[in-house]
C-alpha cells in the first residue's frame, strides 16, 4: 500500500518539497526556490504549493520572510513544545517527571560528550558555563543561558537524535527555574564547572557523575518544595 494514497495532494507537495531540500544539501536559513520555480520543478499549482508551504511552516521546516523568500528553518523539523508540555496542568508532577526523564538520559549525554568534545566544543562550554555562574553571582536571571549551558553539551555527542532532544531539556531547565526560584545557585555553579572541567577532561566516568549530582540537587530541592506545599 502505497502510504500517499491517504495524503492530500499539499501534504504529497510538502513531502515533495522536503525530499527536494535533502537531495540539494540545502541548510538552516538556505533559501528555497520561489513559487513559480516549484510550480515547475513539482509540476503542481501555486494554491497547492502556498499549501504545502502553510504546513511545512508549522512544522517548523520553513520560515518565510517577508519581501526576502521562504527559508530553511532553524531547529528545523522540531518544534519548541514536542511534547505539548505546555498543556500539562500540575507544573509539580510535571517538574519531578521531566526530572525523572533527564536522570535517565542526561548522564549518558554528558559521558558521550566527554568522548566526543572537540577543542572547540569545550572552549564554547566554558564560555556558556562562566556565562552562567557570572549571571548567577550578578543575581540575574540565567535561566535562558542554563539552557545554552545544556544544549551544548548535548550537541557535544555529535549525535543527531540526542539534538533534536534538546528542545524537552529547554523546557525541563526552564521548569525547575520556575518551581525553585532559581534557588540553586552555589550547586549550579558549582556542578557546571565540574560538568565542564570533566568534558575537558575527556573523562567519561566523571561527567557522568557530576550531571547526576547537578540533577540530583534539582531532585531534592523540588521534592521539598513540594512537600512544603502539600503540608500547608
Amino acid at each position: 500500500m502505497n502510504l500517499n494514497e491517504n495524503k492530500s495532494l499539499p501534504e504529497q507537495t510538502a513531502d515533495k518539497i522536503v525530499q527536494y531540500i535533502i537531495n540539494n544539501n540545502l541548510n538552516v536559513n538556505d533559501k528555497i526556490p520561489n513559487e513559480f520555480e516549484l510550480c515547475e520543478i513539482l509540476g503542481v499549482g501555486r494554491s497547492t504549493i502556498r499549501e504545502a508551504v502553510r504546513i511545512l511552516v508549522s512544522r517548523n521546516v520553513l520560515n518565510i520572510r517577508r519581501g526576502a523568500g521562504t527559508f530553511i528553518a532553524n531547529n528545523t523539523g522540531v518544534s519548541d513544545d514536542p511534547l505539548g508540555l505546555a498543556f500539562e496542568k500540575d507544573i509539580n508532577k510535571l517538574a519531578k517527571d521531566l526530572l525523572q526523564v533527564r536522570i535517565i538520559i542526561e548522564p549518558e549525554i554528558a559521558a558521550m560528550a566527554a568522548n566526543m568534545a572537540t577543542e572547540k566544543d569545550i572552549e564554547e562550554i566554558f564560555k556558556k558555563c562562566n556565562k552562567v555562574e557570572n549571571m548567577i553571582l550578578n543575581g540575574e536571571n540565567h535561566m535562558l543561558d542554563d539552557v545554552k549551558f545544556h544544549e551544548a553539551i548535548a550537541r557535544c555527542t555529535k549525535n543527531s537524535i540526542i539534538e533534536k532532544l534538546i528542545p524537552i531539556i529547554d523546557k525541563s531547565v526552564a521548569v525547575f527555574a520556575n518551581i525553585t526560584d532559581r534557588q540553586l545557585k552555589e550547586e549550579t555553579i558549582t556542578t557546571h564547572r565540574a560538568i565542564a572541567n570533566a568534558i575537558a577532561n575527556h573523562n567519561p566516568t566523571d561527567a557522568k557523575h557530576a550531571m547526576t549530582m547537578h540533577l540530583l540537587y534539582n531532585k531534592d530541592k523540588i521534592n521539598q518544595i513540594v512537600n512544603d506545599l502539600t503540608e500547608k
